[in-house]
């Protein structure tokens, strides 16, 4: 399993785990919410901010999103 889709998974459990949609992540992220939706489908090669932005609207330590 490749970084990007251990991101991928961790954006969309932790997202679920809030029982918020993509729409409400990208709000709380300062993102689009087609950016969030490329994220999920691994479309997206993520920037150190953008991680740190993700993390910030999951309330949660960035370190979480890139653990397998």
């Amino acid at each position: 399993m490749t970084l990007r889709q251990i991101f991928r998974n961790n954006v969309k459990f932790y997202r679920k785990q809030l029982n918020i949609s993509q729409e409400k992540l990208a709000e709380l992220s300062d993102l689009s919410t087609n950016y969030i939706g490329d994220i999920e489908r691994t479309n997206r090669k993520v920037t150190i901010d953008t991680i740190e932005k993700v993390a910030k609207g999951l309330n949660i330590d960035p370190t979480l999103l890139l653990v397998n």
